[in-house]
């Protein structure tokens, strides 16, 4: 028979985080995980990000992410750190519309240069989402140690 109160007393309580402190923390991360509804089934895609202005906004190529965004653009966004020496972790996701930029060569040279894709050519579409929601936790990693 378990001890359950013994082992919910090791499962550490998660922080709630505000949404100031949720866009701070996604300013300190450039990988996130985009998940995205695509013929009908969720999928979900690495995808090198940049905080602007409290709206998020990655570079796409053709394809599945391209087409489910301009089919719809719900989306959600999460990223997340691990800190094994100070044993803190923390998880932001945000769940928004997503649109295509149409971008001036400006826009490009702001939003478009820090945003290195993982397949490198061929990425020509700005992403921006417009978060409906954003919320975060910070967990510590070390349950039990004192």
């Amino acid at each position: 028979m378990r001890d359950e109160t013994r082992e919910e007393a090791l499962v550490p309580e998660p922080e709630i985080l505000a949404a100031a402190e949720c866009w701070q923390l996604l300013t300190e991360v450039s990988v996130g995980r985009l998940g995205i509804v695509s013929d009908n089934h969720p999928d979900v895609f690495p995808v090198n990000f940049r905080v602007d202005k409290e709206t998020v906004v990655f570079r796409t190529g053709d394809g599945t992410q391209l087409h489910a965004i301009e089919a719809g653009g719900s989306v959600a966004l999460e990223a997340d750190s691990v800190s094994a020496e100070f044993g803190i972790a923390w998880s932001v996701i945000i769940k928004g519309a997503a649109t295509v930029v149409e971008h001036s060569d400006a826009d490009l040279d702001r939003i478009g240069r820090p945003l290195f894709p993982w397949q490198g050519v061929g990425q020509d579409h700005i992403i921006r989402i417009e978060p409906t929601s954003i919320t975060g936790r910070r967990y510590a990693t070390r349950a039990g140690m004192e």
